[in-house]
């Protein structure tokens, strides 16, 4: 359910939206994406989305190659007691789209 009275609402970086199962993310990346990722020469995105090649096991993700379990986007870290995105300056667009507040799974979401 999307919030509709959502204001420009800072970011806290608690990473919840990026821990939600966003290593799902390799099915939602656009072509924009993609092909701005080869302007830019970003062959570290593509290879850890090439490595990591999520695959739903009905109640969690798991690395199609690895059998790891993926519990969060794979650009995520934990810096200086926040989250920080690694590819921030040219993350994907639905991460950029996504707006704080905007999901009941942000806690700066209000009904």
């Amino acid at each position: 359910m999307k919030n509709k009275k959502i204001k420009n609402i800072e970011c806290i970086r608690c990473g919840k939206c990026c821990l939600a199962n966003m290593a799902a993310l390799v099915d939602l990346i656009e072509t924009e994406d993609h092909e701005r990722w080869r302007r830019e020469l970003r062959d570290d995105i593509f290879h850890i989305l090439e490595n990591e090649s999520p695959l739903w096991v009905g109640d969690h993700l798991v690395s199609s190659k690895t059998g790891r379990t993926i519990s969060g986007c794979p650009f995520l870290v934990w810096e200086e007691g926040r989250y920080s995105c690694e590819i921030y300056e040219t993350r994907p667009m639905v991460c950029r789209r996504f707006m704080p507040g905007s999901s009941e799974i942000c806690p700066l979401w209000k009904k």
